[in-house]
This record gives C-alpha cells, sequence and structure tokens, in this order.
C-alpha cells in the first residue's frame, strides 16, 4: 500500500469531475460551462501527474489504496487503488476526454451545458473503472456510465436513427452487465463457502481476496464464460460488435472516439476475467484466440468495403482489438505488455482518428469519399496528421503502433504460430484498406466547392492533434517508458495466471 502523505489523491480525482459536472449545471453561460470542463478535466490530469510522480513502477501492487466501508452488511467496501496495469490509463482517458471537449468546443450547439456536464460524469465514471478494486465498486462505475452515453448518443448523434443507436448500446451494453454480475456474485458466495461461513457475513468482493480465492473447476468454469461474456460485449469482439459501426455513424463523432479510444472490455479482461479463474484462461487459451483472429480478419475485410471513413474506422477498431485478445490468449510477457500498449495507443491513435474525421464533417457535411477528394488542396495540416495517424494505427515504426504491435504478433507467433500469420495478415489488409480510402477522400481532384472553401485546421484543433501527436511519436521512439511503467505489474499477472506464488 502506498499512502502520498496520508492525502486521498484518487478519491478527490472521483470527485473533481462530477464536482465540475455539477458546477456547469449552475452556470447560465454556455461558454463558462465550457471552460468550467477543460478546467476540470485539467485539475483531474494534474492529480493524476501526482500518481505518476509517486508511483513505484517496480513494485507489482496496488498503490495509493484507499479503503472504508460503504455497505457493511454485505462486506462491501469503498476499495481504490492502481497498479501498472491501471494507472496509464488515467492520464490517457483524461488526455482524451480534453481532446474531446476541446473539438466540440462550438460544435455542441444543442443544450451545450448539458453536453459537458454528461462529458464530465463520463470522464469521472470511467476513471473510477480504472481505479476500482471492489467488484461491486468496479460494477457501479460500469453501470453508471451508461447513462450519459444514452443521451449523449441520442440527443447529439448525427443520424436520423441515431436513438435506434443509443438504444441498441444501451440493451446490449445492459445484457453485457447481467453475466458480469452472476460472476461477482459466485466469487463472493464461493468465498463465503470456502471459510465455511454464512451468507452475507461470508461474503468478500474486494479484488485482492478473490484472487486469492481457489475455486472448484465447475465453479472457476461458470465464473470464467460469465466475465468473459460480459466483457467481450464491451470490447468489441465478433460476433457481439454490432452495436459500434451504428454508433459510429448516428452517434456524435466525438462518442465515436470515445468509445474506440476506450476499450474497457479488453480491460475488463485482462482485468478480471483472467486473473480470477486462470486454470480455465489457460485451458481455453484457443478460445480468446480463436476469438482475436475472426475479429482481425472479420474487422479487416469489413474495413476494406466500406466507403465512409466513420465506418472505416470502427471497423477497423474492431479489427485492431482482435489483435490485443489474441496478445492476451499468449499468456506471455510480449503479449500482456503489448496488449496494454496497444489499448492506450487506442485512446491517441483511433480516438484522434475519429475526431479528425469530425473536423472533417464540421466542414464538408459528409465522411463520404464520394462527397470529397482533393481534402490535401484545401486542409492540407488535417491531411498530413490524418495520415500520422493512419500510419500509427498500421503499426508503422517511430509511431506508437510499432513496438505495441510487434510485440503483440511475436507472442502469437511464440504461442498460436497459425493466428500469428492470420494476424500478420490482417495487419496488411489494414495497410491496404487504410492507404486506399485516404487516397480517395485526400487526393485527386476537388470537386465539390465546399470542400474548395473549407477552412484548415483552427488552432484549437490544432492544438488537440500535436498533442496526440506528441504522444505517438514519443511512445514511438521511446516505448520503454510505457514498458518500464507496467513491467512490474504485468510480472504479478503472469504469476497469477500461471498460478505460482
Amino acid at each position: 500500500m502506498t499512502e502520498l502523505s496520508g492525502f486521498p489523491v484518487l478519491s478527490l480525482l472521483l470527485l473533481t469531475l462530477p464536482a465540475s459536472a455539477l458546477l456547469i449545471g449552475l452556470v447560465a453561460d454556455a461558454g463558462k460551462a465550457r471552460w468550467i470542463a477543460l478546467t476540470g478535466s485539467a485539475l483531474a490530469l494534474l492529480l493524476v501527474i501526482v500518481l505518476l510522480l509517486g508511483f513505484d513502477a517496480a513494485s507489482g501492487e496496488f498503490q495509493f489504496v484507499e479503503q472504508a466501508s460503504w455497505i457493511p452488511t454485505l462486506n462491501i467496501q469503498y476499495l481504490v487503488g492502481v497498479d501498472g496495469i491501471s494507472i496509464l490509463f488515467l492520464p490517457f482517458t483524461v488526455l482524451l476526454f480534453m481532446g474531446v471537449i476541446l473539438a466540440s468546443w462550438n460544435s455542441a450547439r444543442t443544450l451545450p451545458r448539458l453536453y459537458f456536464a454528461l462529458l464530465m460524469l463520463l470522464q469521472g465514471l470511467t476513471l473510477g473503472i480504472f481505479v476500482s478494486m471492489d467488484v461491486v465498486l468496479f460494477f457501479l462505475f460500469w453501470e453508471l456510465s451508461l447513462a450519459p452515453l444514452y443521451f449523449l448518443i441520442s440527443l447529439w448523434g448525427l443520424g436520423p436513427k441515431r436513438r435506434y443507436a443509443a438504444v441498441k448500446y444501451t440493451l446490449m451494453m445492459l445484457a453485457g452487465g447481467v453475466p458480469l454480475l452472476f460472476g461477482f456474485l459466485l466469487l463472493g458466495f464461493a468465498h463465503a463457502d470456502s471459510i465455511g461461513a454464512t451468507i452475507p457475513a461470508g461474503l468478500v468482493f474486494d479484488y485482492p481476496s478473490l484472487l486469492a480465492l481457489k475455486l472448484p473447476h465447475h465453479l472457476e468454469t461458470m465464473v470464467f464464460f460469465l466475465l468473459l461474456l460480459g466483457f467481450l460485449v464491451k470490447t468489441p469482439a465478433v460476433p457481439f460488435h454490432t452495436w459500434l459501426p451504428v454508433v459510429s455513424m448516428e452517434g456524435p463523432v466525438a462518442v465515436a472516439a470515445l468509445m474506440t479510444g476506450l476499450k474497457l472490455g479488453a480491460y475488463g479482461i485482462i482485468r478480471f476475467a483472467v486473473p480470477l479463474a486462470p486454470n480455465l484462461a489457460r485451458e481455453f487459451h484457443w478460445l480468446l484466440a480463436g476469438l482475436g483472429v475472426v475479429g482481425i480478419l472479420y474487422g479487416a475485410l469489413l474495413a476494406v468495403a466500406q466507403t465512409n471513413l466513420r465506418q472505416m474506422l470502427a471497423c477497423s477498431s474492431i479489427s485492431h482489438v482482435g489483435l490485443v485478445l489474441l496478445a492476451i490468449a499468449s499468456f506471455n510477457e510480449a503479449g500482456i505488455q503489448g496488449a496494454l500498449f496497444q489499448l492506450l495507443n487506442f485512446t491517441l491513435v483511433a480516438a484522434g482518428l475519429f475526431l479528425m474525421t469530425g473536423f472533417l464533417y464540421q466542414r464538408t457535411g459528409s465522411t463520404d469519399c464520394i462527397s470529397l477528394g482533393g481534402v490535401t488542396a484545401s486542409m492540407p495540416r488535417l491531411a498530413g496528421f490524418f495520415l500520422l495517424f493512419g500510419l500509427a494505427s498500421m503499426g508503422v515504426p517511430g509511431t506508437n503502433g510499432f513496438p505495441a504491435e510487434f510485440l503483440m504478433l511475436m507472442s502469437a507467433f511464440q504461442s498460436h504460430t497459425g493466428a500469428g500469420l492470420a494476424a500478420l495478415a490482417g495487419v496488411v489488409i489494414g495497410a491496404g484498406y487504410f492507404l486506399r480510402l485516404y487516397r480517395l477522400a485526400f487526393f485527386g481532384p476537388v470537386e465539390h466547392k465546399v470542400i474548395r472553401d473549407a477552412m484548415d485546421l483552427r488552432q484549437r484543433e490544432l492544438l488537440v492533434v500535436c498533442l496526440f501527436a506528441f504522444f505517438i511519436l514519443l511512445n514511438g521512439l521511446y516505448p520503454q517508458g510505457i514498458l518500464d511503467f507496467t513491467h512490474g505489474a504485468t510480472d504479478r499477472w503472469l504469476s497469477l495466471v500461471h498460478g505460482q506464488p
């Protein structure tokens, strides 16, 4: 347990963002609401920096732990902390939300105060998911995040079917939450049974205690598949992916950036599904690898058939997260570090591409290649940064995509050679569909007046893409900075998975 002079930094972090949302509700001016949202995120970033500076990367244990009794009759606690697996998601998540706030500065014209208040609530709930060490607390943050997303999609969506998209997403996530809840309850009941205590006296839901629990095979089987099913819906993995293309087309582009940038389902598999049922995870490694390969190839082939940039990016995201699942299934150091690296990359690369697609939509009213062409002539900065981010998504050396994909492919070849070859084919297809759509949308003659007269990136937009590009290049040229943070925790994760003390 690590303390920072006894100061509850994580609790303050979790309170800062809903407090900002409340303050936005108290002001009448939309301009002030935007600045309150940005200031609240900046304060959150400062608190996260304090955490990073005090974090011991060599340790695989949870640090900055804060604990208080929440529902004592059920032994449910307010228990938060971070380790090397979760801590880097905090700054990357805050940076992503700051980018979304800046990108939405003038585009959210309807009910702007509500829009920015919902963004702040969603940011706080997302950070709560990453720091929760009690599975009931985690589930609370997980489910509460659906409410702001439902309203963001249904009220500020771009397409005529935005309400359908919001309902589809919400219902699928609620359905995915049912097996998660049952899985966590089974773990709590199993603890009571293991010590011969009655319920509710013997219930335990804190993560460290559940990690030490030795489950009988039949019960571990149920827990593993319940948790895996719940997290696969959110990942999204094939065949639970259908909500993402719909939300990407019908919802706000900024919200699509959040959904492609934050792969909470994949994080949940790493954090809960595998280490809480390690024997079954090893036994069914072929299932995880198979789901990964199907996602890689199916997502890539879907992306090849698209003519709309938003649809292509959504399908590309399905393909890329398939590679993450394959890397997790390797159960070796290169695989888990590569998977975490890639999940962090999503917050910059996938989300950054969506934000720039949003900038393009604001200027042209379309993201379909038929309505574009010649964008480089009037918007060279946007075209240049879009290409840089696209190269990062392809894993070109010098960008952050390269070390992540290299580690994941290397781990796949070590553990699932055939699947590794299929993943390599998916990477090649990925380069093909991106370069094809990029050529159609950004090169060629300018055939539409709206493109000829379009303004290039504004200063605020340029700030967002430059900030993301800086970390794309920094993490690509110096990946050890990321790997050093995750090394201690991934070693501990592997020891848990392989049943070592």
